[in-house]
């Protein structure tokens, strides 16, 4: 009888997520997983926060130990890029042939590159791997450099705070009017700024970066269209582009990531995706979105496995991400594509940065921010979920219950 064969292909918490699921779900067929990387999956958030910071060691950004998937009857293959997807098989780099009933590609992202003069100069960081996350702290970690980041999203504050941390100069440049502006809003960006300047860091926002200067070789300063930025050290942080390769090789669609549906079934037959690869239509908003957030990696490697499996499995979680920047810290969950056209209401302290904040669309809570107010993220969560009409004197009230 024919043991069915199922290949992850991406050595992350998607994939490893989904493998666990189809272990836990009773699956007892052969389970392949490939990884790029020379490293068991891994989880990515700790590579700006706490492993980064040096408060958590290297065994914890892995997802299981090894002896988990030797235990779990998981063959994982590290240092093994797969190159081509062809009808229920895969072509590993090495030129292997590997056939499966049902593929889940969960490649993740890369992050976004400059391509401007001198960007190819010693000294310039981006973060993505563990590799990435070990070079830059090897940089930062002695203090007294002058650190440029190029971006102001969450991964470059992030590590702004933690540049400060060790005793480093940082400055922020980027095109943004605010930083955050974007998923927050002018005015909780705009606390998140203030936030670090209290805490030292220059910005030179609204501003274009046009090259870098380098000396023998090595970064020495950021050209902008404002002027010059000294810099020992530069990292980039300007979003991720979802790796869509081995999909596409296969004619698989794609469109900022691999199309799938709520079950994460690709338009081709047996070919699923999870993760930040994975351009997955939402239920509840009723339209696609790619998520790179934690969180998302886990529920999609679960509800990919299920839906591998034949079982009615859809990807309807509210995303969630959180954020810990010197004093502050937060947790987010809520739809950005209905966020955009909310408004924002408070509950709590907004200038001692202890407060809720909802996002109301036609008088329904699509997102909610807790800032240093904790056990409180499921009840937003529930709130979210209901759907349920709020009155707004009651919802910013603390001393009204939130449900």
């Amino acid at each position: 009888m024919h043991k069915q064969q199922f290949v992850i292909v991406g050595g992350g918490l998607a994939g490893a997520s989904a493998a666990e699921q189809l272990r836990e779900s009773g699956f007892d067929g052969q389970i392949s997983l490939f990884a790029a990387e020379p490293h068991l999956p891994y989880i990515r958030p700790p590579l700006s926060k706490e492993y980064f910071t040096a408060s958590a060691g290297r065994d914890s950004i892995f997802v299981h130990p090894a002896g988990w998937y030797a235990d779990h009857n998981i063959a994982v293959t590290t240092a093994e890029a797969v190159a081509k997807l062809g009808d229920h098989t895969v072509t590993l780099e090495s030129g292997q042939v590997v056939s499966f009933d049902r593929l889940l590609v969960a490649t993740g992202s890369t992050a976004r590159r400059l391509n401007l003069p001198g960007a190819e100069a010693n000294g310039i960081h981006y973060l993505r791997t563990v590799d990435d996350s070990e070079s830059l702290r090897e940089a930062l970690q002695n203090g007294d450099r002058n650190v440029v980041f190029v971006g102001s999203g969450w991964i470059g504050l992030e590590l702004a705070a933690a540049a400060r941390a060790y005793g480093n100069t940082v400055t922020v440049v980027g095109p943004e009017k605010i930083p955050l502006a974007g998923p927050l809003g002018p005015e909780l960006g705009s606390m998140f700024r203030d936030l670090h300047e209290a805490n030292g860091v220059a910005f030179r926002l609204s501003t274009q970066v046009l090259g870098f200067e380098q000396t023998d070789g090595r970064v020495s300063g950021v050209i902008t269209d404002s002027g010059s930025v000294p810099a020992d050290v530069v990292v980039v942080g300007i979003g991720a582009i979802p790796n869509t390769a081995l999909a596409e090789s296969g004619g698989v669609d794609i469109d900022n990531g691999v199309i799938v549906d709520e079950h994460l079934l690709s338009s081709t037959a047996d070919v699923f995706a999870a993760g930040d690869v994975a351009n997955a239509y939402h239920p509840v908003v009723k339209q696609r979105m790619r998520n790179e957030h934690w969180a998302n990696a886990i529920a999609g490697g679960k509800v990919a496995a299920r839906s591998m499996l034949g079982e009615t499995a859809s990807l309807d979680d509210i995303p969630y991400f959180y954020t810990d920047q010197y004093d502050l810290g937060m947790e987010y969950s809520g739809y950005p594509p209905l966020a955009r056209d909310a408004h924002i209401v408070y509950r709590g302290d907004l200038a001692a940065r202890e407060f809720i904040a909802f996002w109301v669309l036609d008088g329904v809570v699509v997102a909610g921010m807790n800032v240093n107010v904790w056990d409180v993220n499921d009840q937003v969560q529930q709130l979210i979920r209901s759907a349920l009409t709020v009155d707004e004197a009651r919802l910013t009230d603390p001393s009204s219950p939130l449900l």
